[in-house]
């Protein structure tokens, strides 16, 4: 690989033999034996249990609870109701920045939704604080629910997402329709989905006097730290939180949630260590979820098959009391050459807790919505749907007009099409079945990501030994953070990777930022990178600025780090070791600093995404409608690859989701209470291993000199913005039917 310039010249690394390896994941048999320890492992000496009672109404307020029964209870120790909760040092109402949301911590005796907790036991055993929840027999005063998309009025948010606008304009839209030769309006659903990471949310919680030790799964300590700092009115500093491994995120645990807080609490208020763990059916209620959307999508082309105009609306849901809105619309921002595009949002206020970023938020649903339509419009021209991308490739963001800091989306359509089989594909539907008698059908999509990044610090030091250590306080959710970020360090270092201790997983490390938005190898790796150049950078003025060294007097021509020597660059055959060099200096080991961030000027000039294609093959009964994914390709392009092993496993996890969201993930709602009707993994259908088809990730070259120090950009996500769309657009294929509404179900295409 090209070598890689550090601002802090004179020293240089050249990126070496751990960047790009599959190297197996470093926690891998801790977690296949069991020994990795997750939160709710952990068991502190007088640990006590604590269980949430929670509503079983949508909308009202909590007349009674029978406490007196619970704590009667053997075994159970307090009950916290609002009435003896001690209050917060801070409003949890207050929001103070737009990744602030406002929680429920029994405050009061008002029912926002179903599962919002209305009180906590605390017991010995968990069995007595479970019975003893169940004892507190609440009753309520109660309100009609309000529920699903029609039942509120709808209003123009502020912003959606993170804070984008509502409403974004290129071009005149309705004079592009006008002029249009042909037209399309199709209005598509998605649902409510909701956050089933393996691992419930939970908390240890021991207080100290004014100091806090936590183990709690986080996607964002400093941030939960400072949420936590502010609750309780201490100092950041006094709060450590351990969180080396999550048993998943997906965007549920980036923020510190209400029972989270409350466990807390009841922790300070008994005086001992408390463990709080949520049962999956509690999941569906205080941790965030996906809401659903109604988006309509205009399209219109000239007799060329060009777009002339692509109109993208979202009507989606958020909560009485707080906003989140799904930025579903965006998806239509990168894709396509069109000269006029709108996406626009509304909302409306439900019973429900607020929904938050769920994996991919905005261009999952938004990319459903928009790869069926782009499908649509392509039959509308008779247009092959691969052939009617090309015609519409984008070369420039079009929304912006930005140049993309690179794009090799072409070459994941050549890719993906040539490995899947594409040309062979009949333009009608229904002209496949196989040997069974089977309808077969395949369907494309084009996969988007933002490639984004948060901030990161990281500290890197090298020993006299030889050896080195990075330190940088990241998260690893499965996605292979400690193993990526491990091959980077050892890189940074110009070390082996079995020579580099790597440290992770606690707050009192330097700030890794937050682990979402498929932005954490990216931020979490540029800190360390940054880290490495400096202690390098510092090891190379020990070095040429000492007349003894071999490499005195190379301040001009610069210094390469490679397997623990620094080399001349303009004369290899002249180098040192680190163990010579700092021993001579007489340091133990010296230290350097770093910080991962984007860089505003890229930002503002160039349009930074990751890309890919989605081919898919389903299979479907022509009498009772039943469909099968049974082959995927994705071809996905997305800067650097770090570790192919950990890419591929993402792509697979994205694809996966995919399937979940076109064809089996759905959280069916009560409207007339608002009660979740599926709140368990029996019911809430996600796929399983007889659901997961045949799937091949094809990494597709590309490098990108903009987007960050070492070109890479982020992998989890972009595999769903793909998928569901593929999938919907071969059942088309497969049956000539169109369905809008997902997920995909048979009693939509009984017949077909």
């Amino acid at each position: 690989m090209p070598e890689i310039a550090l601002s802090q010249a004179p020293a240089h690394i050249r990126m070496g033999s751990s960047i790009g390896q599959s190297l197996t994941r470093r926690e891998g048999v801790l977690k296949t034996t069991g020994t990795a320890r997750f939160a709710a492992d952990n068991h502190p000496p007088g640990m006590v249990y604590a269980v949430l009672a929670v509503s079983s109404i949508a909308r009202g307020r909590v007349t009674s609870l029978d406490v007196a029964a619970a704590k009667a209870h053997s075994g159970v120790i307090e009950v916290m109701t609002p009435a003896n909760t001690p209050r917060l040092a801070q409003d949890p109402d207050a929001k103070l920045h737009p990744f602030m949301f406002r929680i429920e911590v029994l405050q009061n005796d008002t029912v926002r939704y179903v599962n919002q907790p209305i009180a906590v036991v605390v017991a010995e055993t968990l069995e007595a604080a479970t019975e003893g929840a169940l004892l507190l027999a609440p009753a309520y005063e109660t309100e009609p629910a309000r529920t699903g998309l029609d039942s509120n009025d709808s209003f123009i948010p502020q912003a959606v997402g993170a804070g984008g606008p509502a409403e974004e304009t290129h071009g005149d839209v309705d004079a592009g329709l006008a002029a249009a030769s042909a037209r399309i309006e199709a209005v598509y659903e998605t649902p409510a989905q909701y956050h089933n990471a393996m691992e419930p949310h939970s908390v240890v919680a021991a207080w100290d006097g004014n100091t806090l030790s936590l183990d709690m799964p986080t996607q964002a300590m400093a941030m939960t730290q400072g949420r936590i700092a502010g609750l309780f009115g201490i100092a950041p500093e006094d709060i450590h939180i351990r969180s080396p491994f999550l048993g998943g995120g997906f965007g549920s645990k980036a923020l510190g949630s209400g029972p989270q807080v409350l466990g807390i609490i009841a922790a300070r208020l008994v005086g001992r260590p408390v463990k709080l763990v949520l049962r999956r059916e509690q999941m569906f209620g205080p941790v965030g979820h996906r809401a659903p959307t109604r988006q309509t999508m205009r399209l219109g082309t000239d007799d060329q098959g060009a777009l002339t105009a692509l109109s993208h609306h979202v009507k989606t849901a958020t909560s009485t009391f707080d906003d989140f809105i799904e930025p579903a619309a965006n998806a239509s921002h990168a894709l396509y050459a069109s000269p006029a595009i709108k996406t626009s949002h509304e909302a409306v206020r439900l019973d429900t807790g607020t929904p938050l970023f769920m994996r991919a938020p905005g261009e999952a649903p938004g990319s459903a919505a928009l790869e069926s339509a782009i499908d649509e419009m392509a039959l509308a021209c008779g247009m092959d749907p691969l052939a009617f991308r090309l015609k519409n490739y984008a070369e420039v963001e079009p929304m912006s007009g930005k140049p993309f800091s690179s794009k090799a989306l072409r070459q994941c359509y050549e890719q993906g099409a040539e490995r899947f089989g594409w040309a062979a594909r009949p333009l009608a539907p229904r002209q496949m079945r196989d040997d069974a008698g089977m309808l077969v059908g395949w369907g494309m999509g084009t996969a988007v990501f933002p490639a984004l990044m948060f901030q990161g610090h990281a500290r890197a030091v090298l020993r006299q030994d030889g050896t080195g250590v990075v330190e940088i306080g990241a998260h690893d959710m499965g996605q292979g953070a400690w193993t990526a970020l491990a091959q980077i360090a050892a890189d940074a270092l110009g070390l082996d990777p079995d020579q580099t201790e790597f440290r992770s997983g606690t707050s009192d490390l330097p700030d890794a930022g937050i682990a979402g938005g498929s932005a954490h190898t990216a931020t979490a790796g540029a800190a360390i990178h940054d880290a490495g150049g400096d202690v390098i950078a510092k090891l190379a003025d020990l070095a040429t600025g000492d007349q003894r060294s071999p490499l005195f007097g190379a301040n001009n021509a610069g210094v390469i780090a490679r397997g623990g020597r620094l080399y001349r660059r303009d004369d290899e055959a002249r180098s040192e070791s680190y163990t010579d060099i700092l021993t001579r200096a007489g340091h133990a080991e010296i230290e350097g600093r770093g910080t991962g961030a984007s860089d505003p000027a890229a930002l503002s000039a160039y349009a930074m995404y990751a890309h890919g294609a989605v081919f898919a093959e389903v299979k479907v009964d022509p009498d009772f409608g039943q469909v099968r994914v049974t082959r995927l390709v994705g071809a996905f392009a997305a800067g650097t690859v770090v570790n192919p092993r950990m890419v591929r496993s993402q792509y697979y996890g994205g694809m996966i989701w995919g399937v979940s969201f076109a064809l089996h993930e759905h959280a069916v709602m009560d409207k007339r209470t608002g009660r979740p009707m599926n709140p368990n993994l029996a019911e809430y259908h996600v796929p399983v291993n007889a659901d997961v088809p045949n799937i091949e990730a094809i990494l597709v070259e590309e490098r990108d000199v903009h987007v960050n120090a070492l070109g890479i950009k982020g992998v989890g996500e972009i595999g769903i913005t793909g998928t569901a769309g593929a999938i919907a657009n071969a059942v088309w294929h497969a049956t000539g039917v169109r369905v809008r509404r997902f997920p995909i179900t048979l009693d939509q295409l009984i017949g077909a």
